[in-house]
């Protein structure tokens, strides 16, 4: 397959290659090579011209989670603890009527087709039917992404809450019926946060994740409260990342830890050791006055990030949009700290967006030779601006004001994918 457009994409942080009227090739789902003119061997074959339009990697979230999506714009006023027991377990707890569950799953992976999202790691219920049911709508769609049937036995309420046997049983069957079934959507294991999950259940699911090689997603350092709370629960730890660490679920298989908002340089030092991806969710951190999160400082301790809506603690899915609040969270954190580290700058952030998230999946979101092909074909034209712009100020504006319509096509690992 040949595409003709103008590509833009971020090979290392920071660094944007910005490549006008050319063209890309690609063998099956792998990209062999960007262009600025096709050599002989090339000449007659077909083209996809995507005339002046802009191209770039598909966006990746890291972080959401999807039987929220329902409670989006709801109860922001709260914090984090309150918020969880006042509109998110009694939403959750819905998803044990699998009809209930089908329907609002749908939905979610048209959103997330919708605003460009081509790789997504998510967070299910701990209802074992509902959530491979997720899993399957993703891969019927053919959008790519991790899923975790979440597990809680203590700290919970009535309605959410598992024996500690039954989590594992019920994690171990649904990580049997999904780890082989679909080549683009793979089983994720997920405690939901420590004060949910007995030491015995965070060792049984450690040991789950290991026998089956899957990935292990959960939440840290979000809120003081939280943080607290899991000092009380495990005192001998050194901090929450240790509590983690202790039962072999902080990087002994690839490792999402979603917010880091509160995380000491112990705990980062920790992280970067164990190669533990942090998920930066900057709209769910403010919406949920969780606070800023130091990502410059992450960055540069050696910490892989990618970027996290965190549906429904942030209120909206599209990750442009989350692009935007990881500037402007940067920007208040550099003013906060008398100007001693740089923001975290549109560049950076769009490599958050796409590369550094992609990497968690592999060879994802560059156009780099041998990364597969996912990419978004924006047209932005509607934009009220009659100046001639660069290619990268458009993509700004997207970035910013760019709206669902603005994207006219989709490609994951080499497919163009259509609506849902």
């Amino acid at each position: 397959m040949i595409i003709k457009g103008n590509f833009i994409f971020t090979p290392s942080f920071g660094q944007l290659t910005v490549l006008e009227n050319s063209y890309i090739i690609i063998e099956g789902q792998w990209v062999k090579g960007t262009y600025a003119e096709l050599s002989e061997e090339f000449t007659g074959l077909p083209v996809i011209d995507y005339g002046d339009d802009l191209i770039i990697p598909g966006f990746v979230d890291l972080h959401s989670h999807a039987p929220q999506f329902v409670n989006r714009g709801l109860g922001l006023d709260l914090e984090l603890l309150p918020w969880l027991e006042k509109y998110t377990f009694s939403a959750e707890a819905k998803f044990k009527d699998l009809a209930y569950a089908e329907a609002v799953y749908k939905a979610v992976v048209v959103e997330l087709w919708r605003w460009g999202t081509t790789r997504a790691v998510l967070f299910g219920t701990i209802h074992k039917e509902a959530t491979a049911k997720l899993l399957e709508l993703l891969a019927r769609a053919g959008l790519g992404g991790y899923v975790g049937k979440v597990n809680m036995d203590r700290n919970s309420p009535l309605a959410l809450i598992e024996t500690t046997k039954q989590s594992l049983a019920d994690t171990e069957e649904f990580l049997q019926d999904t780890v082989s079934r679909y080549a683009l959507v793979k089983p994720i294991v997920t405690p939901r946060f420590v004060p949910s999950c007995t030491p015995e259940l965070m060792a049984g699911l450690a040991y789950l994740a290991k026998k089956y090689q899957v990935p292990v997603q959960s939440h840290l350092s979000e809120n003081t409260a939280e943080i607290t709370w899991v000092r009380e629960l495990h005192r001998k730890c050194q901090n929450y990342g240790d509590v983690y660490n202790q039962f072999e679920l902080f990087g002994q298989q690839p490792t999402i830890m979603a917010h880091c908002v509160h995380s000491d340089a112990a705990e980062i030092e920790l992280m970067a050791k164990n190669n533990v991806y942090v998920a930066h969710c900057p709209s769910s951190n403010a919406n949920l006055s969780s606070g800023i999160a130091p990502i410059r400082r992450i960055i540069q301790q050696g910490v892989s990030v990618g970027l996290g809506s965190d549906v429904a603690g942030g209120h909206q899915v599209s990750i442009a949009q989350v692009m935007v609040a990881t500037v402007q969270a940067s920007k208040l954190k550099w003013l906060e700290t008398q100007k001693t580290d740089d923001f975290i700058n549109m560049r950076e952030a769009f490599y958050l967006a796409t590369k550094g998230g992609g990497s968690f999946f592999g060879k994802i979101g560059s156009f780099e030779a041998g990364y597969e092909f996912d990419a978004l074909v924006i047209h932005n034209h509607h934009v009220v601006d009659r100046n001639q712009r660069s290619l990268e100020e458009r993509l700004h504006q997207f970035i910013y004001i760019g709206e669902d319509r603005d994207i006219v096509a989709r490609y994951v690992a080499g497919k163009k994918v259509d609506h849902p």
